[in-house]
């Protein structure tokens, strides 16, 4: 290991090891089949281990959901979650009556904050095709002073967030989604505003990067105090300033310097995840993230108590109809669609 450049490798499992800010990421890759009239799978559920399915042997998984795959409702409270969906949709609902519909590269930026309730079901559209999902769930810290800031999501549909063609050294243009930060001098679509990016000074960037078989192409360096994680989750192989990366490993790096990634025979992509640490105490118990045991305590005791807010809807996994396109819904009230703007 060139320990300059490459600082740590470590296996990707289900649940991805992180470095603040960062608290939790998990790639969701499920081939769904063909969905029924419910838009679960059309399929036969037996065997599986209903309401807590994660055995990825069958190339699909339920979750926690009985019916349609995906999370139905459960509560959150002291950090933010980013969710990057490449492929398929998710259906949104929370305890504040927001809901919507996001896919095929939308990102929501949720902010729980003081807490809430969401569900975040996985509706099979398509009742005569497959229904491949792919997405990352991305936990974001938020500092001491932000805990308790009003609950809020944003979404960053796929519109409008910068696919940028880098040229290579080598072969041909390297491809970077731009969900948070800056390169090659534009600027993402703007986080929720509570969030710790969004203050450019904390330097947080998250970015899909592809690149193409026998690429070889120069990672610029970060600005400011900030640690960098590149998880290689798809391709044969990587190396990083000559070390190699082995395929579906996270490699920690230097952010301080320039680095040459070099791809082989196959096409690469890396999730790219970097900030300025908040270095703070993290206190964690499931769903809530806090600085002090004594606030976890207070957490549940406030989810017991007040459920934040409440659910408003008629079941713990709700879905949109089948023919609803992308959309999302606020809390005041108000309604988005990307396609109508």
């Amino acid at each position: 290991m060139n320990a300059a450049s490459v600082l740590s490798l470590a296996p990707l499992g289900f649940q991805w090891e992180t470095v603040d800010p960062f608290l939790f990421c998990v790639h969701h890759a499920d081939a769904y089949p063909r969905g029924n009239a419910e838009m679960g799978p059309a399929a036969s559920l037996a065997g599986r281990h209903i309401g807590q399915d994660f055995d990825p042997s069958n190339g699909w998984r339920m979750y926690h959901g009985d019916t349609v795959p995906g999370f139905p409702a459960h509560p959150h409270r002291g950090f933010e979650t980013v969710t990057v969906v490449l492929k398929g949709f998710v259906d949104h609902s929370d305890s504040h009556g927001a809901a919507g519909r996001y896919g095929e590269g939308d990102v929501q930026w949720m902010t729980a904050g003081s807490g809430l309730q969401h569900a975040e079901m996985f509706p099979l559209l398509e009742q005569n095709a497959d229904n491949p999902l792919e997405l990352f769930q991305i936990w974001l810290n938020l500092p001491k002073k932000s805990k308790f800031v009003g609950p809020h999501y944003k979404m960053l549909w796929s519109e409008d967030i910068p696919v940028l063609s880098i040229p290579a050294r080598e072969g041909p243009a390297v491809q970077l989604r731009l969900i948070a930060g800056s390169a090659d001098g534009i600027t993402a679509p703007a986080p929720a505003p509570d969030s710790w990016a969004a203050d450019p000074a904390n330097g947080v960037a998250i970015w899909i990067i592809s690149l193409e078989p026998g690429t070889v192409w120069t990672l610029p360096a970060a600005t400011g105090d900030v640690r960098r994680t590149l998880y290689f989750f798809e391709g044969a192989a990587l190396s990083v300033d000559g070390t190699v990366v082995p395929p579906y490993h996270a490699a920690e790096v230097r952010a301080d310097s320039s680095l040459q990634l070099e791809t082989g025979d196959t096409r690469v992509r890396i999730l790219l995840l970097q900030g300025r640490p908040i270095a703070e105490p993290i206190a964690q118990y499931g769903p809530f993230v806090m600085n002090t045991q004594g606030e976890i305590r207070e957490a549940f005791l406030d989810y017991q108590r007040s459920q934040f807010g409440g659910w408003p809807w008629d079941r713990s996994d709700p879905v949109q109809p089948r023919e609803r396109g992308r959309f999302a819904r606020y809390a005041d009230g108000t309604e988005e669609y990307p396609d109508k703007r």
